[in-house]
């Protein structure tokens, strides 16, 4: 019962942010400079062209009007349609979106398996070798600009090296894509026990997923040690030291196992902040997800798309902490009695 009053209370909690999100969104695209009309119009089009234009989009009546049909429509899960590809919204996001998790799902897995060691090596060794090069490595992830980072990959590993494909998207063009069953293309083809294919994704999807591997890396490796370290130096730990427990279970029955309560908390925050860096490295990679979509409605002033994809990236953040609200539940008994 704690744990469903803890949930409760945080959907609750997220309705309003929710409705802000929306009266945010709608504002902000409207203050974007551009003209839409004058944009789909064309360079050629006259005043009374652009005029018409802008009455069958809408944009000629007042932002009280127009925010109100966009609540309707909302309402109804229609978020317009997209000038630029001439499909639902929704549609396209729904099409691209496993192409985005894909990629953040499998930059923040990588992350964890290179960070979480780190940390925990670096708290159990302070000041040793291991311990400075994971300050190093931490610094640069976190001072490189993402997109320059997989700039400089791209450079390194495809254009003097000749290991990585072409960064064109999640295939090359003599690979045949399989039918969709989870929209992730590397389990689809091991469905479809296609292993030539799943490695032609796997080859694609590694430069990406490194490029937000190393943003990622940086605050868990951080989080992971400075939380060893506090928890190492606790009394439990020091009475586990004197029963005569061998290092191995104290290290990773107790110490480890309290430590990861603050990291799971972080892991949220990351995650939502690779789901936004998304839009740069999709960008570099030409990867076919919502970020370059959103990124791409944005330079041409198609407001619908990208009032899609802030909404979306949204629920999916609200929904994400739930998650971790209730892992964390569900790990700390604490917290489901303070609920």
């Amino acid at each position: 019962m704690a744990l469903l009053r803890l949930i409760g209370r945080r959907l609750a909690l997220a309705v309003p942010g929710l409705l802000g999100v929306v009266v945010v969104t709608f504002l902000l695209n409207r203050a974007l400079p551009g003209d839409p009309a004058a944009f789909f119009a064309g360079p050629a089009a006259t005043r009374q062209a652009v005029e018409e234009v802008r009455a069958r989009l809408g944009l000629n009546r007042s932002l009280p009007e127009q925010f109100l049909s966009y609540v309707r429509d909302l309402a109804r899960g229609d978020l317009g349609a997209s000038l630029t590809t001439g499909q639902p919204v929704v549609q396209d996001l729904v099409a691209r979106l496993p192409a985005s998790l894909e990629l953040t799902l499998a930059g923040l897995l990588l992350a964890m398996a290179v960070a979480l060691p780190l940390g925990v090596a670096a708290a159990t060794r302070p000041d040793s070798w291991i311990d400075h090069a994971s300050r190093v490595i931490t610094t640069a992830g976190v001072s490189l600009p993402i997109f320059f980072t997989g700039l400089l990959l791209v450079y390194v590993f495809y254009f003097l090296l000749g290991w990585a494909p072409a960064p064109l998207g999640r295939l090359d063009a003599f690979s045949i894509a399989p039918s969709p069953v989870t929209g992730f293309l590397v389990l689809d083809a091991l469905i479809a026990r296609d292993v030539t294919v799943a490695w032609a994704a796997v080859k694609h999807l590694a430069l990406p997923a490194i490029t937000l591997g190393l943003f990622a890396m940086a605050p868990i490796a951080r989080m992971t040690r400075a939380s060893m370290l506090g928890v190492l130096s606790s009394d439990f730990i020091r009475t586990a030291r004197a029963s005569g427990l061998a290092p191995s279970t104290v290290l990773v029955t107790y110490a480890f196992r309290n430590a990861m309560l603050p990291v799971v908390t972080l892991l949220g925050m990351v995650l939502s902040f690779l789901l936004g860096a998304n839009v740069l490295v999709e960008k570099v990679f030409a990867w076919p997800g919502i970020g370059s979509y959103a990124l791409e409605a944005l330079i041409a002033s198609d407001y619908a798309p990208v009032q899609g994809f802030v909404l979306m990236m949204a629920t999916l953040y609200v929904f994400l902490n739930l998650a971790l609200d209730i892992i964390y539940g569900l790990a700390d008994p604490r917290v489901r009695i303070e609920a």
